[in-house]
């Protein structure tokens, strides 16, 4: 029960870390509003989680790259929750593209979601924080190193790290924490990514894997090894951190 009664807002909450976040927060007896575009699975989910207990949560749809969704669905939320204290704005898309020529649409849907997203959510949470609460937002690897055919998706969520950072120094006055996870785990969206790899480039990104991630040489687990960091993150325990970039990824990189 570290989260009792606190009342969180996650989004991307309908499968992998979201959905991981959002059942390590009911059961630390937390309330919790999940949103997703997938309505039918996030809903559900929701059902089930609250069945377990001990806390609860209930679904809303939001598009997090629309403004007015957010804002609506936000306002709903908290209005629902009765305040907010936590967001965990999990949402967030890939795809690959190559550099010398990114198509319209994939910068455009990258940027939106991933960029505009993060800063319509924190915005959002801001304005129902008027005592203060924590935000914790996703970026990556990616934002930090030069990766092949990637620069698009490690551009936006490099900004996203300075957005963090950035709020995070503004916000500190009001109480808010900000900070952003840098997660390497098995997700849906990393199934994706292999399944779209050359066989030939899937033994080379595994080969680099097992050389390069320190603790087991694979990509994490999230209920195991991302779950109790995001617990941390929502609880009072974390209330003297603000605008770090935190991987959680074995071993693979380090912030300074």
């Amino acid at each position: 029960m570290q989260l009792a009664n606190r009342k969180i807002i996650v989004t991307g909450a309908s499968q992998g870390i979201g959905a991981s976040t959002l059942r390590a927060y009911v059961a630390a007896g937390a309330r919790v509003c999940a949103m997703d575009i997938d309505v039918e699975r996030g809903a559900a989910l929701a059902e089930e989680v609250t069945a377990t207990g001990p806390g609860s949560a209930f679904f809303l749809p939001c598009d997090v790259g629309n403004r007015r969704d957010v804002d609506a669905a936000f306002d709903e939320a908290a209005e629902r929750l009765g305040g907010l204290d936590v967001l965990a704005h999990i949402a967030g898309v890939h795809r690959h593209a190559e550099t010398h020529a990114v198509p319209d649409d994939t910068l455009a849907w990258l940027m939106t979601i991933n960029v505009n997203g993060t800063i319509y959510t924190n915005g959002a949470a801001y304005r129902h924080m008027p005592d203060g609460g924590a935000i914790i937002n996703f970026g990556s690897e990616s934002g930090l190193t030069a990766e092949i055919n990637n620069a698009v998706y490690g551009a936006s969520k490099a900004a996203v790290h300075t957005w963090t950072r950035s709020v995070a120094r503004e916000w500190g006055a009001r109480g808010i924490r900000v900070n952003a996870v840098l997660p390497y785990m098995v997700t849906p969206m990393y199934e994706r990514f292999r399944e779209a790899l050359t066989p030939e480039d899937l033994a080379a990104h595994d080969k680099a894997t097992a050389e390069q991630i320190p603790l087991g040489g694979k990509f994490g687990n999230a209920d195991r090894d991302l779950a109790p960091v995001m617990v941390f993150l929502a609880g009072e325990g974390s209330r003297f951190i603000t605008g770090q970039l935190l991987p959680v990824d074995g071993g693979l990189v380090s912030v300074r």
